[in-house]
């Protein structure tokens, strides 16, 4: 129709709210093929690059040099656009056997993400160098999922400082400065984003594991899956809390879970103070066309209003009233 070819035509433009307010929409990304398309879409950069195709269907993790090629030809080909690079989330529903880690009873609680990084540094460290070794010739950011406590930040800072020294006492280019962040995917992490916000260059949020483990439903479970939803107002609270403690800390926050591509979210999601949205590319023109047609008075006022509510339905119900 024509808002569809509206919004592809414009796909490569910045999207601009109407009264001035930049929001980067960006592409998550699980493996080098799916980098044409994102920038087809009309991508400003990558807001997820998963890195776990890397170390899957294969016997050992791949190596310091094997890494750096891989995140190379991927910054080469976004051409200057940013590339945030999420370290190793395995574990969970992704183990990697080669790693000789215990089967757990409930591994979503368990050993995953940064937890599975810091008690095993010989892994973590080595992801770490290949990217600073890239992260000198292009706009690369570093985000740490599964991100718990303070502690656990302060941690993966302390590995990205060792792999800093390390890359420089090797003789080789480092970058001036690495942006780092964490993904605000447990209730912790968003209950203490004020706290987290002055340690990190920006916070992005992954609606999905946060609905999952702020409403204690498996997303995988078909019998509860849709009791996670990151429309319903608990999530939308936690959403607005660490947007509002980056705001306070002058970073961003963003949103990289499956919300962001939600066009119908868009203004929602600018109200509750999210600059930034990351999703798969399809979504890209349809959620900048929604971005261009919104201004903040109103989605402040619709971030109110929808916080207001009691369920995730009457959220759902008030963004298809406001979209009409």
């Amino acid at each position: 129709d024509e808002a569809d070819r509206s919004a592809r035509a414009r796909a490569a433009e910045r999207a601009m709210t109407r009264d001035g307010v930049e929001i980067e929409v960006a592409a998550n990304v699980g493996s080098l093929d799916d980098l044409a398309p994102a920038i087809e879409a009309g991508a400003d950069g990558v807001g997820l690059f998963r890195t776990e195709f890397l170390f899957l269907d294969r016997d050992q993790a791949p190596t310091e040099d094997e890494q750096e090629a891989a995140y190379r030809a991927a910054a080469e080909a976004l051409d200057g656009r940013p590339m945030l690079v999420r370290t190793l989330d395995a574990g969970a529903d992704k183990p990697l056997p080669y790693l000789g880690e215990p089967a757990e009873p409930n591994p979503f609680l368990g050993v995953r993400g940064l937890r599975l990084g810091l008690l095993r540094p010989d892994v973590l460290d080595v992801q770490l160098r290949a990217l600073v070794r890239v992260a000198a010739d292009h706009p690369l950011r570093v985000m740490f999922p599964m991100v718990a406590t303070l502690d656990e930040l302060r941690a993966a800072h302390a590995a990205v400082d060792r792999a800093v020294n390390a890359i420089a006492d090797a003789g080789r280019r480092v970058p001036e400065r690495l942006e780092v962040g964490a993904m605000i995917e447990v209730p912790s992490a968003a209950l203490a984003a004020d706290r987290l916000a002055p340690e990190v260059d920006f916070l992005s949020i992954g609606t999905n594991d946060l609905s999952q483990y702020v409403l204690a439903a498996d997303r995988g479970n078909e019998r509860v899956a849709s009791l996670a939803d990151a429309l319903d107002p608990t999530v939308l609270e936690l959403i607005r809390r660490t947007a509002d403690a980056a705001g306070v800390a002058r970073i961003w926050a963003g949103v990289c879970g499956e919300l962001a591509g939600d066009a119908l979210a868009a203004p929602l999601l600018i109200g509750l103070g999210v600059r930034e949205l990351s999703m798969s590319a399809p979504a890209i023109p349809h959620v900048k066309q929604a971005v261009r047609e919104t201004d903040l008075d109103s989605a402040d006022a619709l971030a109110a209003e929808a916080l207001s509510l009691s369920s995730a339905a009457e959220v759902r119900d008030l963004l298809r009233t406001h979209a009409v």
